[in-house]
C-alpha cells in the first residue's frame, strides 16, 4: 500500500500541473478529474482490498470466539 500511495501522489501532481495549463477552468477541472482523480481512486481503492478483506477476517474470528464464550472470560487458562 505505500507504494501505491507514492504513485498516486506523483500522478495527481502530474495532472494537477497538466489541469493548471488547460485553457479554460472547466476543461482543467474536467481534466484533472478524469485524469486524476477517478483513476486515482481506483488504484487506492483496488490498493486497499487486501486490507479490507483481513479486518473482515479478524472480525469474523473476533465473532466467533465471542459467540464461543459470551461470557468474555477466558477458560484456556485454567490452574
Amino acid at each position: 500500500m505505500p507504494l501505491a500511495m507514492i504513485i498516486v501522489i506523483g500522478w495527481i501532481y502530474v495532472t494537477l500541473l497538466v489541469a493548471a495549463n488547460e485553457p479554460t477552468v472547466v476543461a482543467g477541472i474536467v481534466s484533472f478529474l478524469f485524469y486524476g482523480a477517478l483513476p486515482c481512486s481506483l488504484v487506492v481503492y483496488f490498493a486497499g482490498s487486501r486490507v479490507r478483506r483481513e479486518r473482515r477476517k479478524y472480525r469474523e474470528q473476533m465473532a466467533a470466539r465471542q459467540a464461543q464464550d459470551p461470557d468474555g472470560v477466558d477458560v484456556s487458562t485454567e490452574d
